[in-house]
């Protein structure tokens, strides 16, 4: 039986527009996270024409950087505020997918926008649109690919539409690797549905794999090691002093817990006994990013994001079949509650990382006292700090191996000594590399902040309010004490400030 699909589908823009403005007050309010470091990083530097790999090291696939460079270079020093910004529209965007397609798929539009509302409510959801990290790209293209899955599930698929899902999917998968298995989850589907015109899809996919396949070549070594080898080595290595979070059963309770943490688990529940097989493409790729959410070891809240649009359309076509009965209501509502708890913490306890401001604005102010103490300096640049984030404001750009802020910075054993320099890295463990000229590998690029020993360091911002590990701080610190660089007052209690002697 296919579902009955609706003669004419409008899209509820004042609803839309609603949640874009809850969640831009969200980002606002949002305490700051470390994990947004270089993301701010890796945008501004491709702002001033870098190349994630062949300039910098970028933790990810590349396209986020690659896409919001012309937004960081207009946004100045208001970046940081301007791809949170960004994160929040595409966010509002993505719970816009889920109700169209369920709309797409015959769901009345009062169940569609339940189903869209309690996707709302998932603590990774709002994780992800609030910060500046690269979580909300990929699904909000992910939940456009599902709108045009669901027309061609239904017979109303075309070639441009299928042309369309490969260009969605494959970019999804050049944001974020995980969401590779989604996009080649649906592309094994496609094969045994000719419906989905798996040649177009392909089509569709190509140019987007050809500017991946140029990034590579543009630096093979950076990109195998950022979007690769470092995902799947590091984490073994943090975790090496507390091994039971790299087990499976550690996962397996990660997975509950975050799936409980809203109304995901309510959804999971629903789809496996009753949701699957109206629309088995959609549950294909359900299925295909819970894999992909499993496979990290250890599993975090965000790795649940690409599960959740396409198993809340399920949850909205088994509603709409046969409508929740008083006790899942209940239930549901319970996880709401959860979902919400988080984020209703966070706001509470968050107070501008004890400056008692809203943390976004207290971010703001930190940075232009940091400019001006820069200024007092003389200094132009390059700035090594942990918390690249905060430089966006100053006007500086990050010394180019500290642009994934303490996550390589932590490491000990990924890369061999010699082998840093080249993919622009440096870990705490050999520091004394940051008193050599700094090596460029894009001779076009050299200039005063490419081959000098960084001219400032910044500190203060790896710390226990943003998520972070202050002892990576002061690790850089007595380098710095150590190389007689000075100390310049900043006019903020949370940062501090040394400046190379000339």
């Amino acid at each position: 039986m296919e579902p009955t699909v609706p003669g004419r589908i409008g899209l509820p823009l004042r609803l839309l527009a609603t949640v874009f403005v809850l969640f831009a007050l969200l980002a606002l309010l949002r305490p700051i996270d470390h994990d947004e470091s270089q993301y701010v990083a890796a945008a501004v530097l491709s702002a001033h024409g870098d190349l994630p790999y062949r300039d910098y090291a970028y933790l990810q696939t590349p396209l986020q950087p690659l896409l919001f460079a012309p937004l960081a270079a207009i946004a100045g020093t208001l970046a940081w505020p301007a791809l949170r910004l960004v994160n929040v529209l595409l966010g509002a965007i993505l719970v816009g997918c889920v109700w169209r397609a369920a709309r797409e798929a015959g769901v009345a539009a009062r169940v569609a926008l339940a189903a869209a509302g309690l996707f709302a409510t998932c603590d990774c959801f709002l994780f992800s649109v609030a910060t500046a990290r690269n979580d909300a790209l990929p699904a909000a293209l992910l939940g456009g690919a599902l709108v045009l899955i669901v027309r061609v599930a239904t017979g109303r698929g075309r070639w441009g539409g299928a042309l369309l899902i490969g260009v969605l999917l494959a970019a999804a998968a050049a944001a974020k690797i995980s969401y590779a298995l989604p996009a080649a989850g649906y592309g094994a589907y496609a094969l045994f549905d000719r419906r989905h015109r798996p040649l177009a899809v392909l089509a569709g996919a190509l140019p987007v794999l050809l500017l991946v396949a140029w990034t590579w070549a543009q630096a093979p070594a950076g990109f195998v090691f950022g979007a690769v080898q470092f995902p799947a080595r590091a984490p073994a290595e943090y975790y090496l002093a507390t091994p039971w979070k790299l087990t499976w059963l550690a996962k397996a309770i990660d997975l509950l817990k975050f799936l409980a943490l809203g109304p995901g688990l309510v959804a999971l529940i629903v789809m496996a006994r009753r949701g699957w097989h109206r629309l088995p493409v959609v549950t294909v790729v359900t299925l295909a990013g819970v894999a992909a959410a499993m496979l990290p070891f250890p599993t975090w809240r965000q790795y649940l994001l690409p599960v959740l649009p396409p198993l809340f359309l399920l949850l909205a076509v088994a509603w709409q079949e046969r409508p929740p009965v008083q006790w899942v209501r209940i239930v549901t509502a319970v996880f709401v509650a959860a979902g919400l708890a988080p984020t209703v913490a966070g706001l509470i306890a968050g107070g501008g990382g004890g400056t008692g401001r809203l943390p976004l604005l207290a971010a703001l102010r930190d940075g232009r006292a940091v400019r001006n103490a820069l200024d007092r300096a003389e200094v132009t640049g390059p700035v090594a700090t942990l918390s690249p984030q905060f430089l966006a404001a100053t006007g500086r750009l990050p010394d180019r191996r500290f642009a994934t802020g303490p996550f390589y910075f932590r490491s000990h054993a990924l890369v061999a000594p010699g082998a840093e320099a080249g993919l622009h890295l440096v870990s705490g463990d050999r520091l004394d590399v940051l008193a050599r000229p700094l090596a460029s590998a894009s001779p076009a690029k050299v200039g005063g902040r490419s081959t000098l020993p960084p001219a400032a360091i910044l500190l203060g911002g790896e710390a226990k309010w943003s998520s972070g590990n202050p002892d990576l701080d002061r690790r850089l610190e007595r380098w710095a004490i150590a190389h007689r660089y000075r100390a310049v007052q900043v006019a903020s209690p949370r940062f501090r400030l040394y400046v190379r002697r000339p």
